[in-house]
């Protein structure tokens, strides 16, 4: 009930301040009341239409998001109505009564219009920053920098409204979806989710290497549990790791076994334990996403070009700086050549597939390099040359292992990148949701019996 005498308060409030400024831009007040409603109805309508367009939004923050894109539409609109009115009074089209009449007036108006504008644009502006998750760094520090030049302004502030009216529109229909099967809970699978990380990661509570996928899951039912093996090492050294901590989650939850969806290296981490170490009796099913099975030839060339000095270089202040964040005993370089071509055929020569697991996998493709985030847009062109296409570490070739393959990508130059197919920069792709995506994986885990 508060919440709706709020937003009665707010939207009479907001008109009536609509109402109150387009008084004041004139410089003076109208002898028509006719002048005064037009433009006070021109702005309420811009503020209370979107509202009843988009319906009721699920949490504070988007609709928080949401005020603040409106206030920026409503300083477009205003800006370019006083502009207007501006040219016109200086035209001499109106009549004589509704023009300022001397230089005072004129200053009153203007400066007036500049403060009132200032307002309503920096009240949306700081509403978006704190609340669009997808602006990112780099939206805000272009919005930052290009602020006051003309023209170029305007051009960004189109493309911060677009994403975060995207944002808002795309996010709340999530939330609604989730809360429409929330009883269905379409994760809960028979076996809990272990969640195995990549080469150069760890588990970092604050820091989570899935993104938002966890949560998602979570939502849905899921119960997950996170590998918190080293970030390089070789893979024994790793699979000895994961399968310690595999057998303790057994012990500790009596779950009997696990779903294992490891990305990048942790899929042939998972398969060494698996075939060596005696873990299968503990595993239902083993996901890979973009593991390079059969290795990566670009790997094999930087290891050839680069001088051995130089490697231990780069690998002594590697180990140095993973050993303070929590690795026992990092290994850059074996975690390294462990991912060429040459180590993967060997590898692939020594395991086999465990009798009763579940293996499938899936790989996506990056389109263009220049759409791939740092440092996948400088390498993506290197993969290229020698593996082919790619997601920007990992060639097409190398994904596919087991029963079942899927192949993710998207139309035009986007695509989808190593680090987006585990929402690494927790951005929403055009085309493809990657939260939704492992939705659907885990609930036809679920399907499958597992």
């Amino acid at each position: 009930m508060r919440k709706g005498r709020l937003a009665v308060v707010t939207v009479f409030g907001s008109l009536a301040v609509g109402l109150a400024a387009c008084t004041v831009l004139s410089g003076r007040v109208y002898n028509s009341v006719l002048y005064d409603i037009v433009p006070w109805l021109v702005t309420g309508m811009v503020c209370v239409i979107p509202t009843v367009l988009c319906g009721k939004l699920e949490t504070p923050r988007l609709s928080k998001c949401r005020n603040g894109c409106m206030q920026l539409f409503v300083f477009c609109v205003s800006t370019v109505l006083t502009i207007i009115y501006t040219v016109l009074c200086m035209a001499k089209v109106l009549p004589a009564e509704y023009i300022p009449t001397n230089g005072k007036m004129w200053v009153f108006h203007i400066l007036t219009a500049i403060l009132v504008e200032a307002v309503v644009f920096w009240n949306g502006m700081i509403r978006i920053y704190l609340t669009s998750e997808q602006l990112g760094i780099k939206w805000r520090g272009i919005g930052a920098v290009c602020g006051m030049i003309p023209v170029v302004n305007l051009v960004v502030l189109g493309k911060i409204l677009r994403l975060t009216i995207g944002e808002v529109s795309f996010e709340n229909d999530k939330v609604r979806l989730n809360r429409e099967r929330n009883k269905e809970q379409i994760c809960k699978t028979k076996y809990p989710i272990l969640l195995v990380h990549g080469i150069f990661f760890r588990d970092f509570k604050l820091l989570n290497y899935w993104g938002r996928i966890p949560k998602e899951l979570e939502t849905n039912g899921a119960v997950l549990f996170y590998g918190n093996h080293q970030s390089a090492a070789s893979v024994p050294a790793c699979a000895q790791e994961l399968d310690a901590r595999i057998r303790e989650i057994v012990a500790e939850t009596g779950c009997e076994k696990v779903n294992v969806i490891a990305h990048s290296k942790g899929g042939l981490d998972m398969r060494y334990a698996l075939s060596e170490l005696g873990t299968d009796r503990y595993v239902a099913s083993l996901t890979t996403i973009n593991t390079p099975h059969r290795g990566c030839e670009f790997a094999d060339y930087l290891l050839n070009i680069v001088p051995e000095k130089e490697q231990q270089s780069v690998a002594k202040a590697y180990n140095a700086v993973f050993k303070k964040l929590g690795d026992d005993s990092p290994d850059f370089l074996l975690g390294v050549k462990d991912l060429t071509a040459s180590a993967c055929k060997a590898l692939n020569d020594k395991l086999h597939d465990a009798q009763g697991v579940l293996y499938q996998s899936v790989g996506s493709r990056q389109n263009v390099a220049g759409n791939g985030r740092f440092p996948l847009n400088y390498t993506y062109r290197l993969v290229k040359y020698f593996d082919g296409a790619n997601d920007g570490l990992v060639g097409e070739k190398s994904f596919p292992w087991g029963a079942d393959f899927k192949y993710l990508t998207v139309e035009g130059k986007r695509g989808i990148s190593h680090g987006d197919v585990i929402d690494l920069n927790r951005e929403n792709i055009p085309g493809f949701d990657v939260r939704e995506f492992y939705v659907k994986l885990v609930h036809d885990l679920k399907t499958k019996g597992y």
